[in-house]
């Protein structure tokens, strides 16, 4: 397991939303639009990278109604069977890549803002997020928006990681210094892009989980 070098300078820890505070199966929505379109999964993969629609959807470049309406329009290429797909069917699907939340993650995360400046950075939807905060809700916990200091969404600042303006934009619009600055996620791109910034990162890898590395911060 990587420990944080420099803990005695740490002042500010980042998070990855997906596999790290929230498991994900980034498998699970073409599986389940393949099993609505009656379609190969294979079929669906293809289209979906042909038209790319999560680096639009996740940078912004198209709102919500833009993406279902995508989503009929890509499959309806191969199938009718997406004419009638209501939104709540859609998103339920695009959902489906969001796993049991666990709420230990939560707790401890929760501990954290007495010794730490705390923010989110991830490659998101406007979809996922307002699951993720419906989970949260239900589970009496803070939303996201209110669990950490400020919250950085892909969809927003219009970047996907690993590009380094995307963590250069969290740096400068935080006022944060890279070096006391610790960045947790599951993507070994990320985390490379995270690093060549100065900043602390730190690669996020099972069986091992968020709060294995949180041990002694």
């Amino acid at each position: 397991m990587d420990f944080l070098p420099n803990k005695s300078i740490l002042k500010n820890l980042i998070f990855d939303l997906g596999d790290v505070i929230i498991p994900i199966d980034l498998t699970a929505p073409i599986r389940n639009f393949a099993m609505l379109a009656n379609l190969p999964e294979d079929d669906v993969r293809a289209l979906w990278m042909e038209h790319n629609l999560v680096g639009q959807y996740e940078t912004g470049v198209i709102d919500d109604e833009a993406f279902r309406a995508h989503v009929r329009k890509m499959l309806r290429e191969r199938t009718n069977e997406s004419d009638d797909w209501a939104d709540e069917v859609i998103d339920t699907a695009w959902n489906t890549i969001l796993l049991d939340l666990p709420v230990e993650r939560v707790e401890r995360i929760k501990e954290l803002p007495s010794k730490y400046r705390l923010f989110l950075l991830s490659n998101t939807s406007p979809i996922h997020i307002r699951q993720v905060n419906k989970v949260l809700k239900g589970m009496n916990q803070p939303t996201l928006e209110e669990l950490f200091e400020r919250v950085f969404y892909s969809y927003e600042v219009q970047l996907l990681k690993p590009a380094p303006e995307i963590y250069q934009h969290v740096l400068n619009e935080a006022g944060l210094v890279a070096e006391q600055t610790a960045f947790f996620d599951d993507n070994a791109a990320n985390i490379k892009a995270a690093a060549e910034l100065g900043i602390q990162a730190v690669h996020v890898q099972p069986p091992l989980t968020i709060i294995d590395y949180l041990k002694g911060i």
